[in-house]
């Protein structure tokens, strides 16, 4: 074959083997997601898939992966202006809402979206170059029970499409006064031990230390091992924020612990971070996670008011569930013994459909045998049967397709007594 899809993609299409390449298991996930969204109070939004580059530069920081890792895929357009195509879904949300003043609104405004996200990046698996991520944003408020809100919802996001042995992982990275009390703590303590750092970690010391606990590599965890924690130099606010949010989640039985390393990959996160990991994934573990972002807001250009959100990628949350068979159920399929018999099974099935009633028929020019044939491999529940007879009868064979059972339908009123038959 001439042409494949781009190295780090991947087609969803009837029939795909890998569960995230199977498009009845994708509207599963999503219309799950929508629903709760919808008993969660919040209300989608839709931002363009590219923006400014300069937007993903500044909010992810310049100690990011985005940032250091070039992992942004960048373009001029024709007014020699970078765009960039979204890494993810918090800038562009917190940009819209700036620009439109929902702050203007009662607060908070809990928003959603689902679309796709692209990173340059090596292709892991369930990690690809586009993903689709599904993500809340709630903004305008510091309030910790709206932290339990958006962790609760994702893990119940996760738990209704099946998501197996997940825990939600609980930090606080501190306000202000912590960083001021904590950073230089531990930018020392680094300083000591710079010769065992990897070399992305030693070119964060001076930009944000806090980063150097995301490193994967084993010399540099090692380090991080005996580092001082944030938890032991949280100011009062943020250790009742912690608190707060941890009585929260176990009132709602949301399984969790605290992890003092982590910090996730972007550095507009302040005080409450988390991760929701399954160990039905292996090494790469993480299925969504999210942050409070107090000083992005204002960062931006709008008032002092904070947020907080999540992603999750569909992709991984696919993997982490296993595969989950969704059937895709046909009601009727159509078999026509004779040519004339195709326009009335034409005309039968539109009906049908018009009534919430799936249907197809044969459009290959099968013989019998091969029509009942695939009847059976659609699923069908029913076959109904027209041949010469039935058009002169005016009826219609109804075959259930689990039993065996045939039955003689009349047509005289059209589709009505054929309605009654198949979707008893």
């Amino acid at each position: 074959m001439a042409y494949r899809g781009p190295r780090g993609t991947y087609d969803v299409f009837p029939g795909g083997r890998d569960p995230h390449e199977r498009p009845e298991l994708w509207t599963f996930v999503e219309q799950t997601a929508r629903e709760l969204f919808r008993r969660y109070n919040y209300r989608e939004i839709r931002t363009p898939i590219f923006e400014e580059a300069r937007l993903f530069a500044r909010t992810a920081g310049e100690a990011s992966d985005i940032v250091v890792q070039k992992e942004m895929f960048t373009f001029q357009d024709k007014g020699e202006r970078e765009l960039a195509l979204r890494p993810e879904g918090t800038p562009g949300a917190v940009r819209a809402y700036i620009e439109h003043n929902l702050y203007k609104l009662a607060q908070p405004v809990k928003l959603f979206y689902a679309g796709p996200m692209f990173r340059q990046e090596r292709q892991q698996k369930g990690r690809y170059r586009q993903h689709t991520q599904i993500g809340v944003e709630a903004l305008g408020t510091a309030d910790p029970l709206v932290d339990v809100e958006v962790i609760s919802l994702l893990y119940s996001i996760h738990q209704a499409v099946g998501v197996k042995d997940e825990i939600v992982y609980l930090n606080n990275l501190g306000d202000a006064q912590t960083r001021r009390a904590y950073v230089p703590e531990l930018r020392a303590y680094l300083q000591r031990h710079r010769t065992d750092l990897d070399p992305d970690s030693v070119a964060r010391l001076e930009s944000n230390p806090l980063r150097t606990f995301d490193s994967k590599d084993e010399n540099t965890q090692a380090v991080l091992a005996e580092a001082p924690k944030i938890t032991g130099y949280l100011s009062p606010d943020a250790s009742a924020h912690l608190s707060a949010v941890s009585r929260g989640l176990e009132a709602l039985g949301v399984p969790y612990e605290v992890d003092e390393g982590l910090v996730r990959g972007l550095d507009y996160y302040t005080m409450t971070v988390f991760e929701a990991k399954s160990r039905a994934l292996g090494a790469q573990d993480t299925v969504g996670a999210g942050g409070r972002y107090n000083s992005l807001i204002p960062d931006l250009g709008g008032p002092d008011l904070g947020g907080i959100g999540f992603g999750t990628g569909v992709e991984r949350i696919l993997l982490a569930a296993g595969s989950r068979e969704e059937e895709v159920s046909l009601g009727v399929f159509f078999v026509t013994l004779a040519p004339e018999a195709r326009l009335l099974a034409v005309r039968l099935a539109g009906a049908l459909r018009a009534e919430g009633i799936s249907c197809d028929l044969d459009y290959a020019g099968r013989g019998t045998k091969g029509q009942f044939k695939q009847a059976d491999r659609s699923g069908a529940a029913y076959a109904v049967v027209i041949g010469e007879d039935e058009l002169a009868q005016g009826t219609c064979k109804v075959r259930d397709m689990s039993s065996g059972e045939e039955r003689a339908v009349s047509l005289a009123e059209g589709a009505k007594e054929l309605l009654r038959a198949v979707a008893a």
